[in-house]
């Protein structure tokens, strides 16, 4: 697959300065090598720090037209996108594989999911900001509540779910009224065009859907601008960090972010184990642990760990590892990258050095291709130090390690001794268990015999502590696109008298 890298668009074209493959003039050069492949390179990138400018003015002009259309004129152009992603879903899906490393079935369901976004961004999302009207909410007086839109919105993307996840931003923001301005992650900038490219097919007028490649400089120059109005971010808590620094002056601004998290399973001792186990090894490993959703804590009653333990470690074993693209249906591919594979590494060695037992080792693989594989990996911690380094941050790479407990309330306090609270969920026939979990554990989604990965596009996804600040995505994104107004309307113009007004001299 060819993959030609257009620039930035802005004003409702793509702009190459230098012309198409010629970053003479880039102040910044992102080379990016396939993950699966790396005698392979995907594309070299060149980064205008000037376009900054552009996008925003372009973003800035597209806001003013933009949100004078009706809701049925925005839903137009948004069916017309969805066409156009649909018919190009293979075509995305192959991007997605050799730039992200995920197998090309997995990636397949990304890019699906792109088309039935607009559908639930339509029928689900749109009728929470729909204008409400209260009829004699005072005497002669109607209330109205308005939604309107921010104004130019900037989108940051990650790079696990490059399309997927700022997809869902985008639509929302603009079926609201705003523009906006998506930066991909450096490390997956064609998927990104690919999904632009489809707006551009769709006609949207100039200046409503604007892209703009960068690193850290370029993202800190558009959430500093007061020009924006709203960023929405998914990724890493570190970064999120470093944009509410950058933002917290400007009272005007709404920053929604959705960051990491350091998820948790309870597997109670009346578990279905036959149903706990897949759900569960998916949970775990899917994208290579690459999904701030993945399980990293499962907390097992001492009544079944070593049965279920025993059951886990064999299916984990039999995991395959392979080319996203040339080997048939591989569970899992490689990492995202060197740094990625590093830090993975690092972990499980951080895990070592505080107690955890290592029940699979964490191996670099040889599968046939020069790439980033590695093994999933399992470690068992019967005293853990809920302190450490290994249990408190995110690791983001395909392991998990086991704690054992005696009485539910001794795993949710485990469970919640991190500091994020994305994703938990818990394996149990007693609904009383549930309902105390749903009740105690600080997470934003809670699942019932069911994994902590693959959310609904239907409710809202989110997480608490630090793995957000209370914007939730999803169905509910579209709450963050606009600013509310409430309106009084008196009915009879004649009601008000001069002589009604207490205080005036006679």
């Amino acid at each position: 697959m060819q993959m030609l890298l257009k620039g930035d668009y802005f004003n409702g074209r793509f702009t190459h300065p230098e012309g198409l493959g010629n970053l003479s003039g880039a102040q910044e050069r992102i080379l990016k090598k396939c993950p699966a492949e790396l005698t392979q390179t995907l594309w070299e990138a060149g980064v205008y720090f000037d376009h900054v400018e552009k996008v925003i003015a372009s973003a800035e002009k597209g806001f003013d037209s933009w949100r004078k259309l009706s809701f049925a004129e925005r839903i137009n152009f948004l069916k017309k996108y969805q066409e156009i992603v649909r018919a190009r879903k293979d075509e995305i899906a192959m991007a997605l594989a050799l730039e992200v490393g995920k197998p090309l079935w997995e990636a397949k369901t990304e890019a699906a999911a792109l088309d039935s976004k607009v559908s639930v961004t339509i029928t689900d999302s749109l009728k929470r900001i729909e204008q409400e009207t209260l009829k004699d909410v005072m005497p002669k007086i109607d209330g109205h509540v308005v939604y309107k839109p921010l104004g130019p919105c900037f989108v940051i993307g990650p790079f696990n779910f490059p399309c997927h996840l700022a997809n869902g931003q985008i639509l929302s923001a603009l079926l609201a009224g705003n523009s906006i301005i998506f930066k991909p992650s450096e490390k997956t900038i064609f998927s990104a065009q690919l999904m632009i490219e489809c707006f551009h097919q769709a006609g949207f007028p100039e200046g409503v859907v604007n892209f703009i490649n960068g690193t850290g400089y370029t993202a800190g120059k558009l959430t500093g601008d007061k020009r924006i109005r709203g960023i929405f971010f998914t990724g890493s808590r570190n970064v999120g960090l470093k944009i509410l620094e950058n933002t917290y002056k400007d009272l005007g601004k709404l920053v929604a972010l959705e960051l990491g998290g350091k998820n948790s399973t309870i597997i109670h001792h009346d578990t279905n184990i036959s149903h706990a186990l897949p759900e569960l090894l998916r949970a775990c490993f899917l994208t290579s642990g690459q999904r701030c959703t993945s399980t990293s804590m499962i907390l097992v009653h001492r009544k079944i760990e070593q049965e279920f333990i025993s059951q886990f470690k064999a299916l984990t074993e039999r995991i395959r590892v392979g080319h996203p693209t040339k080997d048939q249906d591989p569970f899992m591919g490689p990492l995202i990258d060197e740094h990625a594979e590093k830090l993975y590494f690092d972990f499980c060695q951080f895990g070592k050095q505080e107690g955890a037992e290592e029940i699979v080792s964490p191996r670099k693989l040889d599968v046939g291709y020069q790439g980033h594989y590695v093994s999933p990996s399992i470690h068992y911690a019967k005293k853990p130090d809920l302190k450490g380094k290994f249990i408190q941050e995110e690791i983001f790479g395909p392991n998990c390690f086991f704690v054992p407990y005696d009485d539910i309330e001794e795993a949710i306090k485990i469970a919640n001794c991190t500091e994020y609270g994305l994703a938990a969920s818990v394996f149990t026939r007693d609904q009383d268990i549930y309902k105390l979990c749903l009740r105690d554990i600080d997470s934003g989604l809670l699942n019932l015999n069911r994994s902590t990965v693959g959310a609904t596009a239907r409710m809202p996804f989110g997480g608490v502590k630090n793995s957000g600040n209370h914007h939730p995505a999803a169905v509910s994104m579209i709450d963050h696109c606009v600013s509310t107004v409430a309106s009084l309307e008196t009915l009879d113009d004649n009601s008000s008298k001069i002589s009604d007004v207490v205080g005036l001299e006679n």
